[in-house]
């Protein structure tokens, strides 16, 4: 059973619901973002969405496109991204997805890619803009099925390919709850909820939705009709807001665990 699996399981033992944090690795600085992660595993997100940084983030919202901006700046690249992971595994056991484009993937070497994300300890990736049409190119030469691939689906997505997709993902499904890019407003959780019904139908993978959900009264919300929820831009919002704060580490973890409380009770 993979460490995401486990997760749902025990989440479910507990009537709880998952916090999925998005973070972009190395926002603002390396040391201070490995500070930022040790916190949001304190205060309990259960699934850590690490961030690979890139130039051009086309599904992305300004907050999370400053977020790339500042980690690069920093000289954040992917191999330093899955050392980071080898280090966050010194502190936490928590089920960690490596959130990227492709092509950082694809410049890094597709097998090297999945052999060194697995030796650092990941245990899934979502590659935004790799359909599953494409995807044989990048898991045909990964070794094993170590890594669980994430798979987005759209509010807009038909029923027919919702099963596509599901068919070829792993771990969990991630719903998109809006069309637009991350940190939109307008959630509208009557569509989510219907949308979320007809992926359920089609899959028993755990659901769990982003895009736009910013407040624990949100996450509290989404959280009964899904089996987790991601939170991204939010977060780095909280660490855009606080970059010269001594305390952005604390601040970051104040908030996920007012998040996290809001997934509490509701299963």
């Amino acid at each position: 059973m993979s460490r995401i699996q486990e997760t749902f399981g025990q989440l479910m033992a507990r009537h709880e619901k998952a916090l999925v944090a998005f973070v972009t690795a190395g926002d603002p600085d390396p040391a201070r973002s490995l500070e930022v992660i040790e916190a949001l595993c304190d205060a309990g997100v259960d699934i850590l969405e690490l961030g690979v940084p890139f130039s051009d983030p086309t599904a992305d919202g300004p907050v999370i496109q400053r977020s790339s901006g500042r980690a690069l700046a920093a000289g954040m690249t992917l191999a330093r991204v899955l050392e980071m992971t080898e280090k966050i595994r010194r502190f936490s056991q928590v089920p960690i997805v490596l959130f990227s484009y492709y092509n950082p993937i694809l410049a890094y070497g597709l097998d090297r890619f999945y052999r060194e994300a697995v030796a650092s300890g990941a245990d899934g990736v979502l590659v935004v803009d790799l359909p599953p049409e494409e995807s044989d190119e990048m898991t045909s030469r990964w070794e094993g099925n170590a890594l669980d691939v994430i798979r987005l689906v759209a509010p807009t997505t038909p029923m027919e390919r919702m099963k596509r997709i599901a068919a070829e993902a792993s771990g969990f499904l991630y719903l998109v709850s809006m069309t637009g890019v991350t940190g939109s407003g307008g959630l509208d959780l009557d569509e989510v909820s219907e949308v979320a019904g007809c992926l359920r139908s089609v899959s028993p993978l755990p659901i769990c939705v982003g895009f736009g959900i910013s407040t624990p009264e949100q996450t509290a919300r989404v959280a009964g009709m899904a089996d987790g929820v991601v939170v991204g831009s939010a977060f780095e919002r909280v660490i855009e807001d606080n970059l010269d704060d001594p305390n952005l580490a604390g601040r970051v973890g104040t908030f996920a665990g007012a998040l996290k409380e809001a997934t509490r009770l509701v299963g």
